[in-house]
C-alpha cells in the first residue's frame, strides 16, 4: 500500500529491470527490516547484497547507475529533481490528507476492523511524531491548487512533465496520485483534471517489469551471505571524518536514527557501517537531502 513503493516499482518498469519483491508489514514491528537498516522503518528500501539504500530519492539514483537508459535525469530538465523533492514532500502530504478520509481509509486498508484501524492510527501517529498534520480543509485547498498547476503544465506541454519522455519528476508526482486512486470512494477528485488524468494513465501503463517474491527472512540471509560492499569513501571538507561514530535520521517523519560508523559521505549520499546478529555487516545508505547526520558523542 506504500505510495513510495509504487514509485519504485514504476521506475523499475521504466528501466526494464528484473527485481525481487519482499513484503514489508504496514506497521511496526518490522524485525527483518530493522535487522537490515538498524532502525529506519519507512517503506521501501532497496537491497543489493549487504548494501541497503533508504529513501526513494537515493533508490532512483541507484537504479540510474545500474541502468542508465532510459534516463530518469535528462540534461534538458534541470528542475526535475527539485520538482521531485517538492512532490515527495509537499504534494505527498496533501494527497495523503485527501486519501485518508474515512471512506478512503476503508478502501486502502481493505475495510479494516476497528482493531486494525486503531493499530494503524497508533503506528502512524508514532511515525509522524511532532510533525503537524494537515487538516482536511487546508489539505483540500492545497491539493486542488497543486493539481490545477500540474494539469495546466501537461495541457500546454506534455506528454510528460518535462517534455517527450518520463523523468524522475513524473514518478514522484505519479505515486501521490496513485495513492488517491487507491482511495476509490474519494478518487473522483482526479476527474476534474483531464490532462493530469490522461498523463497518470500513461504513467501507470509503464508497469512494474518482472519480479519474483522473496521472503523477508531470506532477504536478511542474503545480506549475511554477501562477501563485500559497494565502494564508498568520505569526501574531505564536508564536516566529518572516516570512521567517526555517527547517526543518520530523517528530518521530517519516521525520524528513527540509524547509528553506525561513517564509511561514505558525498554531496549526494551518506553511508554508515553497522553490524547485526542476523544480517552481519551491512552498509546503510541515505541521501543528503531530507536527512541529518550527527556525530555520536557517546561512542
Amino acid at each position: 500500500m506504500s505510495p513510495f513503493a509504487e514509485k519504485v516499482r514504476l521506475m523499475l518498469g521504466f528501466k526494464g529491470l528484473a527485481w525481487r519483491s519482499v513484503h514489508i508489514p504496514p506497521v511496526m514491528p518490522k524485525p527483518d527490516v530493522i535487522a537490515l537498516t538498524g532502525g529506519y522503518r519507512k517503506t521501501p528500501v532497496l537491497q543489493i547484497g549487504a548494501d541497503i539504500y533508504c529513501d526513494t530519492a537515493l533508490i532512483a539514483r541507484m537504479l540510474e547507475a545500474r541502468q542508465p537508459t532510459p534516463t530518469l535525469y535528462p540534461a534538458s530538465a534541470p528542475l526535475a529533481v527539485p520538482l521531485a523533492q517538492w512532490a515527495d514532500g509537499t504534494l505527498f502530504q496533501a494527497a495523503v490528507c485527501w486519501a485518508m478520509q474515512p471512506a478512503g481509509v476503508a478502501a486502502i486498508l481493505g475495510d479494516p476492523s476497528p482493531e486494525v484501524l486503531k493499530g494503524f492510527a497508533t503506528d502512524r501517529a508514532a511515525m509522524r511524531g511532532s510533525v503537524p498534520r494537515l487538516t482536511l480543509p487546508d489539505g483540500t485547498v492545497q491539493l486542488r491548487a497543486h493539481l490545477a498547476a500540474i494539469d495546466a503544465q501537461l495541457a500546454h506541454g506534455g506528454p510528460w512533465l518535462f517534455g517527450a519522455a518520463p523523468c524522475i519528476a513524473d514518478f514522484s508526482v505519479g505515486h501521490c496520485l496513485w495513492f488517491i486512486q487507491r482511495a476509490s470512494p474519494v478518487a473522483h477528485l482526479l476527474t476534474d483534471y483531464p490532462a493530469l488524468s490522461a498523463w497518470l494513465a500513461r504513467l501507470l501503463a509503464i508497469g512494474h517489469a518482472t519480479s519474483t517474491e522473496l521472503d523477508s527472512a531470506d532477504a536478511v540471509a542474503v545480506a549475511a551471505a554477501a562477501t563485500g560492499h559497494v565502494s564508498v569513501a568520505v569526501a574531505p571538507g564536508l564536516g566529518f571524518e572516516p570512521g567517526q561514530a555517527v547517526s543518520v535520521a530523517a528530518t521530517d517523519y519516521g525520524a528513527d536514527p540509524v547509528a553506525g560508523t561513517l564509511v561514505g559521505l558525498s554531496s549526494e549520499s551518506v553511508t554508515v557501517r553497522r553490524s547485526d546478529a542476523r544480517a552481519g555487516t551491512v552498509h546503510v545508505h541515505f541521501p543528503r537531502f531530507g536527512f541529518q547526520i550527527k556525530k555520536d558523542l557517546t561512542a
